[in-house]
């Protein structure tokens, strides 16, 4: 099994594309085993015993009970004394609005730097994603695979490249 984290600060919807929790974690996958992508969602992120006990218990369960061997599953834990948080949810990835507009600066000889601006808010954020979750004071577990390929989109755009 591989556990990767506690993260500081969460990983929900698109955070995912490029977290390094969770590519570790795709790497345990890739070698047959279980993997868990695990964070703290809070900004400061404080309460680490709380996402260690959850992980913990999520473990426990793993080993009585498997899940098939190349399981990935990305864990959010609301920033909250273990005793406040709701409950533990099966969720899906919502999304984020597009990230707020690029930071230009200088680095220390003067020449110009860009930041990409931080991440934009929730906008798929309803019940059953890991957005809600979080926000709801339960723990997010959204199972994940690693293909992402737009499965549906082969045709059309095989038809869209004949038409060149």
């Amino acid at each position: 099994m591989v556990v990767s984290g506690i993260n500081a600060g969460p990983n929900l919807g698109d955070d995912v594309l490029y977290s390094g929790t969770v590519a570790a974690a795709m790497e345990g996958r890739y070698l047959g085993l279980p993997a868990l992508a695990v964070s703290l969602a809070g900004k400061p992120a404080t309460h680490f015993e709380s996402a260690a006990q959850i992980t913990c218990r999520i473990i426990q369960n793993l080993l009585q009970n498997p899940l098939q061997e190349d399981s990935l599953l990305n864990i959010n834990v609301p920033d909250l004394p273990v005793g406040e948080i709701q409950a533990i949810h099966a969720t899906r990835l919502g999304f984020r609005h597009k990230s707020e507009a690029m930071v230009t600066q200088n680095d220390p000889y003067g020449r110009p730097i860009y930041w990409i601006g931080p991440p934009g808010e929730a906008q798929d954020a309803g019940p059953g994603t890991d957005f809600h979750a979080v926000e709801n004071e339960t723990v997010s577990v959204t199972p994940m695979q690693i293909d992402l390929t737009r499965h549906r989109g082969i045709g059309p755009l095989q038809q869209w490249l004949e038409a060149m």
